[in-house]
């Protein structure tokens, strides 16, 4: 492709509104145009890279025997609400009417289509299983689209949904899943983590998220350096302590705490090291119910395990502190609570505290030397509430936990029979006898990817794109092309030479200084480039140089092809 016939439209600063050095570098690069809050257009070199790894994603599903289908965008509202999602998958949805005044939503995601194609189409076991996937447009509404398309509400998505006629299927399906997506980061030069995770609004018995490791990545991961363990923070158990509490060595005292309303404000104030402070948390679940969650100072509340205890968890609002302690915020505590209708659940951590520090329940008041049983009954319950941190044994018991950051671009789960209960999917087995089937979703942000993979690959100039996502292989600079003949020539006859040899080649034949072609070739992240001066051919010589190497290779314009296709087999090989 010749830069003069192509479309190159790069910017030296970035809007004020990119915030990640992924957005700032697209929008430079010209990848991709804002049109709306989360809506982009994708530019003609931006979509060669979407096509990129549109490809790789294409081409391992096909590997793994998945077959492709292209479902609607626009799915009735029926079909959600036979699975309840209409009004629980919440404001992310778009709804719409026709002209009719029926209603529709643009889809997020398309578990409810695939089944109404599966209650229609699967009759026997013989069918099964059968695993369909789709490369497509989803939109989801984001409360605040951010980050470019790392967070847009239009995105493409590959989503694949499988089909079986028991658990053991299935899971060898998701198994397959899992080899998949490992081969398709892998192939696209990521670095990557599979993690355990929650599954969400998307339902079922078990999930994976793959993460491509980048300190932007919104995701906390946990995972054990001695181990295989990983998972999702919200997901990573916190292991109970397995030391004993011990006996109360003070008595129960009260003490002024004039405007200290937070655990480490109390902490330095009485000087006692901010792990014996306890933090309580009035919530409101079940439909209205307060419940008091303890936790240590130095630990953080993880609402997606303790929203598994309890229906409709959300903190408690200025009012409902009042109405259910007083006005105390800043100053909660455990002691006193007896007879006001008050759950306490304490974190296993919390649970072998003595001699703790917590609110008095009286602005501007704590209470130190509290113990449980002595000072106030033991807990309802005690359950895993809290956030792992660095340090924390790893629950395979084979060491301790490391965190790291993730941008979650694929994620996988064991659906099991949640959508084709609910939407009929049945089969009918040797002896004549229908079952339900069991069914799987996987998910790949396509869209997400090229954004992740800048994240990782960068430096001071621009993009350092893996040779599998890079727009062209190689970036050929003709230096003066329009004043020199033997540069014309020789630029010429390299490129032919390159194209044959089915090498995609961005051949830089405009009318430019040299400075500013190579500051584009560079900002684009082509990972390899020939330059092609008259100085240097007077030698014999031409320049290719890869991407992220020091200083370039002078050799002969014969060996120029040569040297290329080494280095593509090393950026091949990772």
């Amino acid at each position: 492709m010749r830069a003069s016939q192509f479309f190159l439209s790069t910017l030296k600063e970035a809007p004020a509104e990119a915030e990640l050095i992924s957005h700032r570098l697209m929008l430079r690069a010209g990848f991709i145009r804002r049109l709306g809050s989360g809506l982009y257009t994708w530019m003609p070199l931006g979509l060669r890279v979407l096509r990129k790894v549109e490809t790789v994603v294409r081409e391992e599903m096909d590997r793994s025997g998945a077959l492709e289908v292209l479902m609607p965008t626009v799915i009735p509202a029926e079909l959600w609400q036979e699975t309840g999602r209409w009004d629980k998958f919440g404001p992310q949805m778009l709804k719409i009417k026709d002209r009719h005044d029926r209603d529709f939503c643009y889809g997020p995601t398309h578990e409810e289509v695939i089944s109404d194609i599966a209650r229609r189409e699967i009759r026997s076991y013989r069918q099964l299983p059968l695993n369909f996937y789709q490369i497509q447009t989803k939109f989801r509404d984001e409360i605040r689209p951010r980050f470019g398309v790392m967070r847009a509400r239009e995105f493409v998505m590959k989503d694949a949904y499988s089909f079986h006629t028991n658990l053991a299927s299935l899971e060898q399906t998701y198994a397959a899943m899992m080899d998949t997506y490992s081969r398709i980061f892998t192939r696209l030069g990521l670095k990557f983590r599979a993690v355990a995770a929650d599954t969400g609004a998307i339902g079922g018995s078990g999930s994976h998220e793959f993460h491509v490791l980048a300190d932007s990545g919104e995701d906390a991961i946990a995972y054990c350096p001695q181990s295989d363990y990983a998972a999702n923070i919200e997901l990573a158990e916190a292991v109970a302590p397995d030391t004993v509490r011990a006996a109360p060595t003070g008595a129960l005292e009260k003490v002024a705490t004039p405007q200290c309303t937070s655990c480490l404000e109390v902490a330095q104030l009485l000087g006692v090291p901010l792990h014996q402070v306890m933090k309580s948390l009035l919530v409101m679940a079940n439909g209205q119910k307060p419940y008091l969650l303890l936790l240590r100072g130095d630990h953080e509340l993880n609402e997606a395990k303790a929203g598994k205890l309890m229906d409709g968890l959300r903190l408690a609002n200025d009012a409902e502190i009042h109405e259910w302690l007083g006005p105390v915020k800043g100053y909660l505590g455990p002691v006193g609570l007896e007879g006001r209708g008050i759950t306490l659940i304490a974190d296993r951590a919390a649970m072998v505290l003595s001699d703790f520090v917590c609110g008095a329940n009286e602005a501007g008041y704590h209470l130190i030397h509290v113990n449980f049983g002595r000072d106030l009954p033991e807990p309802s319950q005690v359950a895993d509430l809290r956030n792992v941190v660095v340090g924390d044994p790893s629950p395979d018991g084979r060491g301790v936990l490391e965190l790291c950051r993730g941008i979650e671009v694929g994620h996988v789960f064991q659906l099991r029979t949640k959508y084709s209960e609910a939407m009929a999917i049945s089969y009918l087995d040797e002896a004549g006898r229908s079952h339900v089937a069991e069914m799987g979703c996987y998910g790949i942000g396509v869209s997400r990817i090229v954004a992740a993979a800048i994240e990782q690959h960068y430096d001071e100039r621009g993009i350092c794109f893996p040779l599998a996502m890079a727009p062209f292989q190689v970036a050929l600079i003709a230096i003066g092309i329009n004043k020199s003949p033997l540069v014309r020539e020789a630029a010429e006859s390299l490129y032919e030479t390159l194209t044959k040899a089915g090498i995609e080649v961005l051949f830089d034949d405009r009318d430019e200084r040299v400075g500013v072609m190579l500051a584009d070739q560079e900002l684009i992240g082509i990972p390899t480039r020939i330059v092609v001066g008259e100085r240097g051919l007077k030698e014999g010589l031409v320049e290719v140089q890869g991407r992220r190497d020091a200083s370039a290779d002078k050799l002969p314009l014969a060996q120029a092809l040569t040297r290329v296709q080494e280095k593509l087999d090393q950026g091949r090989s990772g």
